[in-house]
């Protein structure tokens, strides 16, 4: 489809439908921006970007694309790994300026328009001492993240960031706002923990809110890199009696070059143990003892405001960089998977490629198995192997070659189930629906026949109607 074939009409149909935002066609001057998202490797062309300023905009901008039959796409933080944010030749239905986040913290609750930003929700819930359990990266959207589940700091002492979610507000295919909780469409608010972009546009979150910071002890502990196999074992025994104030992630990387990190490290390879506690100071200090005792070579590791943890990672995943990654979910951290990942953390094309496993358990294997639609409850541990590098206009694949390698090599110890917000385009169908496994995803075909049986929110980890 050229990009130009519905712009008139689209613009036409917007305006009958009351659509008030901005509509940004090619041509225009911020279209070049307008089209970009997180990912530099995701370079489409929509035949227009409608910025939406509430939900009645978005009800537009849906029955539009469904009325000229173009492809639909949603944009919050544009932070999807496949570019599920854009399309090619379709309309863009953009909630970047619905970001009112509004805190009310007596009841404990937070109110999230659909496009805000991780930092949009914690700077004014810090300013209450409270927090919502959530991602690491500041410049993430509140709603994909959450939609797909919720992995992050918070989530072995509070959950995943759906555990926190109380209600949303949804525009459907039809362009008819809905509420979901589990006192009202209560099939549909499973269905939204977990079962991502599917239903429809989700335009306002509510969230419960926890009792977190403003400091907490956290930061990182950095080892020499020929010990990184030690470290990964030792961290592992440690996470097996571990409380649930306690979070890690372990990563395998190259030091980046710039501050907090010495100058002797920059450039080197090395293991990297990313920490988070929720407990007292006291406690903390006891739990992570273990790990000081390996011998850190830089320890950044004490209270820290929790908006500090929050943007640590910011600029080196900042926008614009070339991506690509895969994930499995594990049911443990075996030798020969430690000896595989650290191996092959050396062959990356890029220093800025790296290897994640973030410890999971504590209060999100809590939670029934059937309670949401987020199907891992069990997984003892998330492996994410990702690769970034500096131009993505350069030729990319040696870097795909090394994610894609170490992912089929770390396949055999996996329980077969990527997660939902990790999933890539070139994965298929048959991936979606083991994330889910057999009973969830027929659940969740189930809900999408109900509320959107054409399909019209399809660019996504898609789940066709039953």
């Amino acid at each position: 489809m050229a990009i130009d074939t519905h712009t008139h009409d689209i613009g036409l149909r917007l305006r009958r439908a009351g659509f008030g935002g901005e509509l940004i066609e090619p041509g225009h001057a911020d279209y070049e921006e307008a089209r970009r998202v997180w990912s530099g490797s995701i370079d489409r062309r929509p035949a227009a970007v409608a910025r939406c300023l509430d939900a009645d905009d978005v009800a537009a901008a849906v029955t539009s694309a469904v009325a000229l039959d173009l492809p639909l796409a949603v944009r919050g933080g544009g932070h999807s790994v496949s570019g599920h944010s854009t399309c090619d030749g379709g309309l863009v239905v953009d909630l970047s300026p619905m970001r009112r986040v509004l805190v009310d913290p007596g009841a404990r609750r937070a109110r999230v328009a659909g496009g805000a930003l991780l930092g949009d929700l914690d700077r004014p819930t810090q300013e209450h001492g409270l927090a919502v359990p959530a991602g690491q990266v500041s410049h993430t959207g509140v709603g994909g993240l959450t939609l797909g589940g919720g992995v992050g700091y918070l989530m072995r002492a509070q959950g995943l960031t759906i555990d926190s979610l109380r209600s949303a507000r949804m525009v459907t295919a039809e362009g008819e706002a809905v509420v979901a909780s589990e006192d009202v469409n209560p099939e549909l608010f499973w269905a939204l923990r977990g079962g991502g972009g599917n239903f429809g546009v989700v335009t306002e979150f509510e969230f419960a809110l926890h009792e977190v910071g403003p400091l907490i002890t956290a930061g990182v502990l950095v080892f020499p890199y020929e010990r990184a196999g030690e470290v990964l074992r030792a961290s592992r025994a440690l996470m097996a009696g571990a409380p649930d104030e306690l979070t890690i992630h372990e990563i395998l990387l190259t030091i980046p070059s710039h501050d907090p990190f010495p100058p002797a490290l920059q450039g080197r390879p090395a293991a990297m143990i990313v920490v988070a506690h929720v407990g007292s100071e006291e406690q903390a200090a006891a739990d992570i003892a273990p790990l000081r005792a390996l011998g850190p070579v830089f320890d950044l590791c004490g209270p820290m405001p929790f908006l500090a943890l929050q943007t640590m990672i910011d600029w080196d995943t900042r926008h614009g960089l070339g991506h690509h990654s895969r994930s499995h979910w594990l049911s443990g951290m075996e030798d020969g998977l430690i000896d595989l990942v650290v191996e092959r953390l050396l062959r990356a094309p890029s220093p800025l490629s790296h290897v994640i496993t973030a410890r999971m358990g504590g209060a999100v294997a809590r939670v029934p198995a059937d309670a949401t639609a987020f199907a891992q409850r069990d997984a003892a541990n998330l492996l994410w192997i990702i690769g970034l590098w500096d131009d993505p206009a350069a030729p990319d694949g040696p870097n795909r070659a090394w994610v894609d390698e170490l992912a089929d090599a770390a396949a055999p110890f996996s329980t077969g189930s990527a997660y939902v917000n990790a999933v890539t385009d070139g994965e298929g169908a048959a991936r979606v629906r083991a994330a889910y496994g057999e009973a969830t995803f027929a659940r969740l075909q189930m809900v999408k026949r109900a509320w959107d049986p054409g399909n019209v929110f399809r660019l996504n980890a898609n789940i066709p109607p039953a």
